[in-house]
């Protein structure tokens, strides 16, 4: 399970560090896609395989263009001997990675997101009354 955030840097290259706890969990190899509000999501091997058998079961005609975003934005990542995977230059320019960035835990799959996007994320979509409102809506 992946939690917690982690603060880091994406060099010149776009390479970014992933620290080691992450990296174990994550395997040598990984999916990396487009997500939801301008992130990345890196999914270990067995959780994209889970996410795939979900969107398997969409109808193709109903939610083709659901399949077609994740499935057409997908790659196969691989860490490198100093722990750094590369993000591509249009995946930076998706999410707006520029340098600072922050991987956050969400249970089977990390999130990349720019650091002062994020930021604004939690500070905006994230306040403790709306998420209890919403967690009683869910029978919590």
């Amino acid at each position: 399970m992946f939690v917690g955030e982690y603060r880091h840097s994406i060099d010149a290259k776009g390479r970014l560090f992933v620290p080691v706890k992450l990296r174990e969990e994550l395997g040598q190899t990984f999916m990396v896609c487009k997500g939801f509000d301008r992130c990345l999501m890196l999914h270990p091997m067995e959780s994209w395989q889970k996410f795939v058998e979900k969107l398997e079961e969409l109808t193709i005609v109903g939610q083709k263009n659901i399949r077609r975003y994740f499935f057409s934005s997908a790659f196969e990542a691989t860490v490198d001997s100093q722990g750094r995977v590369i993000i591509p230059p249009d995946y930076r320019q998706f999410a707006g990675l520029e340098k600072n960035v922050c991987l956050i835990g969400n249970n089977r799959h990390l999130e990349l997101w720019d650091e002062a996007a994020w930021d604004a994320e939690l500070s905006s979509n994230m306040n403790n009354e709306d998420i209890a409102a919403e967690l009683l809506k869910l029978g919590f």
